[in-house]
């Protein structure tokens, strides 16, 4: 997990090249067409989650996130003449989504795969593959494969009407996630923090609502601790009623962007509970907000979650060691996850 950590920035670079290279088809898929129906589960499904805010917050398109079971055991009949569904699969083998993928199709849709084997089943039945460059992975955990699809999912977006300016944004993403694959600035501090937790939370909202879900994911399949993954919002209705001495809370947030100054109120607002606040990334402000600070990327919000994830991965995989796990083959898990397993 840690070398393929490691191996990230130049997975993104070579994304977004191939995400260029298909441009022109995407914007073929998506001519006459209105809406984008983003289909995954899992880590793939937290990409997903950035993939419509960045959707509707910078080309204004009105995105969402399917519910598979509405094709696989309602076999719902919607017309989806004016939408493009993106399937997001690291194998792309995985037969609920290659099944939600086929059922769109035949309902009208024209289809985007996104998935790491360009043989898979998802890639060759779908008008439009992009393939991400991430290579093989061999830890269970998804790390190159899931910031690959951000990648992936962010260059769909600037190859889209309305999308351009994402390109120079983009251009720098490569970079900034290898400078912080080799970043360990406050990475043990976090891990003896959550290491010493009773309880772990973690918020985000936004463009990084996904990885803050992600985080917690990792958190969970690979450090074996149940840990809760809430937007700020819903955080705020109800669940900070159970904020206490005892429990760590990951707060999540980009540089910039409107969600910032509300983020650090909450993160002062969980310190006054007697949570302890682990920020990552976030600005001066959110970071003397918490006891412990992991820095983020130097990147705007639209494209900050293409490397935010990555600070959280470096503490997981430290945790899981400190626990005595093994962080590459966490219990339970497997590369292909089957839904409704026979």
């Amino acid at each position: 997990m840690r070398r393929e950590i490691g191996e990230q920035g130049a997975a993104v670079a070579a994304t977004l090249e191939e995400v260029r290279r298909q441009a022109g088809r995407a914007r073929a898929a998506m001519s006459g067409r209105r809406r984008i129906l983003f289909v995954a589960r899992g880590s793939s499904d937290n990409a997903a989650i950035y993939g419509r805010y960045l959707v509707e917050t910078q080309l204004g398109v009105p995105a969402s996130l399917a519910a598979p079971s509405v094709a696989t055991h309602y076999r719902a009949r919607l017309d989806l003449s004016d939408t493009l569904v993106v399937s997001v699969s690291q194998s792309g083998r995985t037969e609920e989504i290659v099944e939600v993928q086929r059922w769109a199709a035949v309902h009208g849709a024209a289809t985007v795969a996104i998935s790491n084997d360009a043989e898979s089943p998802l890639a060759t039945e779908a008008d439009v593959p992009l393939t991400t460059q991430a290579g093989t992975e061999r830890a269970v955990p998804a790390t190159k494969s899931y910031t690959s699809q951000l990648a992936a999912l962010a260059g769909l977006a600037a190859s889209l009407d309305g999308g351009e300016s994402l390109w120079p944004l983009l251009d720098r993403a490569a970079a900034e996630v290898s400078r912080l694959e080799e970043g360990e600035a406050g990475v043990a501090d976090a891990v003896d923090l959550l290491a010493g937790s009773d309880e772990t939370l973690v918020t985000g909202r936004g463009l990084v609502f996904g990885t803050a879900l992600e985080v917690a994911l990792k958190l969970e399949e690979t450090c074996l601790r149940p840990v809760r993954g809430l937007s700020y919002a819903d955080l705020r209705h109800g669940p900070i009623a159970v904020v206490g001495p005892g429990l760590t809370a990951v707060v999540v947030a980009a540089q910039d962007g409107p969600m910032l100054g509300p983020i650090a109120e909450l993160a002062r607002d969980l310190a006054g509970r007697g949570a302890k606040v682990l920020a990552v990334g976030g600005d001066a402000v959110l970071a003397a907000a918490g006891a412990c600070h992991v820095p983020g990327p130097d990147l705007p919000e639209p494209v900050a979650p293409l490397a935010l994830v990555v600070p959280g991965q470096l503490i997981v995989e430290s945790l899981a060691r400190r626990l005595g796990l093994d962080p590459d083959s966490p219990r339970g898990l497997s590369k292909v996850t089957t839904t409704d397993p026979a």
